[in-house]
Formats: C-alpha cells, structure tokens, sequence
C-alpha cells in the first residue's frame, strides 16, 4: 500500500473526516507527533502523502515550540522533490512558511462556521463552496510565489496550491463528526460561546464533512507520485 503520514501538533487535531478518503485511494496511514523524540529526525519526504495537521500555536512561536524551524526546514525538502503534501491550518500556514512566504497574527480571529469564497479557478475546493466549514485561526499568510490562490473569506486567505501536488487549507472541513471537537472548545476557554459553537457543530458539520471528503478525494485522484 502507498504510505501516509499524518504529522500532529496536538493529540486533539488529526485528519478527522480526511481519513476516509485518504484510506480509500489506498493510504496506509501512521502518524507522528512533534513531541515524539523520533520527530528531530523524521524523514518527511519519504512518505507517499503527508498530512500536517493544526494547532494552537504559531509559526512564529519558536521560542516555545523550537521544533519550528525543523519542521519547516523539513517541509521545505519535501515540497522541492514536489512530494504530495496536505496542509491544515497551521499546516497551511507551515507550508507557506516553508515555501519562503511570511506567516503572521491576523486581525482578528475566525472562529465558528462559515462559508468561503472560491476564486475563479477550478479546483476541487469547488465541493466546499456555498458549505459552511469550520474556522479556527487568527493567523494568516501571504501567497507563496507560485502558488495559486483558491480560496479567501474577507479577511484571510483560505487556501492555494502549487502544480496539483501541493493544497494547503485553512478551513477545516476535517472537522464535524469527530468528538475531539470538545477539546478545542475547551481550549477556547470561553463560556459564552461553547453552546453556539457546539450546536454549529452539530447542525452544521456533518455537511461540511461530506463536502471536505469530496474535496480531499477529487485532489488524491490528481496528484502525481
């Protein structure tokens, strides 16, 4: 089977609904997380589909994460032998870093529900448009050059590619049947918005979900090894 390996900031952010179309174009999936020991001296390049994941921090946070750099560093030997590469997030944000763009604190945060818009290009983000998916950022990036830009919302940049190898997300579509979605919003620390964001989960995810699946499936079935 071809490999995938699924690249963890945190226990509570894996690849959720991603899952299902990743195992069924064929993906044996492991994963590794950056607190592993083994991580320092993770091959990134070898896998046949890398997934990097979410999480709280910053790319910016060396001083409390110092597997930043590495991490980047690594990302960017993959993406030079153009390796299938999946970013989420702060994996977006990472592979944006890696490609040389600058990733900064936004103006505010995108936290909830909501829709994006799709930039005139056709792209497999087109399963996504018009379907609410969960936001949870309030850093952003500038483009890469290169890079193809596919989604945005008002305020931030939502996605691009480069070549159909490379897709980098904000949004996560991942997320909206997978339980762990208690454990961000424990995280969030805020009361007054833990029974809205709760039940946007529970009306809305299961959507988003099925719309996220498509997506990631229609660009498994075009990338090249």
């Amino acid at each position: 089977m071809k490999s995938a390996l699924i690249v963890r900031h945190v226990p509570y952010e894996g690849c959720a609904g991603y899952r299902v179309p990743v195992e069924a174009a064929g993906y044996a999936i492991d994963r590794i997380d950056v607190t592993d020991p083994a991580f320092a001296t993770a091959d990134l390049t070898a896998p046949d589909l890398l997934i990097v994941m979410g999480g709280p921090m910053g790319v910016y946070d060396v001083a409390d994460h110092p597997w930043i750099p590495g991490e980047i560093a690594a990302l960017s030997r993959r993406l030079d032998a153009d390796r299938p590469t999946l970013g989420i997030c702060l994996g977006a944000q990472m592979v944006a870093a890696a490609l040389g763009a600058a990733v900064y604190r936004g103006t505010g945060s995108e936290i909830g529900f909501g829709a994006i818009d799709l930039t005139p290009v056709a792209s497999p983000l087109t399963h996504v448009a018009d379907v609410p998916v969960l936001h949870w950022h309030g850093d952003t990036f500038d483009l890469p050059e290169g890079a193809e830009l596919l989604a945005t919302t008002p305020r931030y940049r939502q996605g691009f590619r480069r070549g159909v190898n490379l897709l980098a997300l904000q949004f996560h579509a991942e997320m909206g049947e997978d339980p762990r979605f208690e454990a961000w919003v424990d995280y969030l620390d805020c009361p007054k918005h833990r029974g809205a964001l709760t039940e946007q989960y529970r009306t809305l995810g299961p959507a988003a979900v099925r719309a996220g699946q498509a997506m990631i499936a229609e660009w498994l079935a075009g990338i090249k090894p």
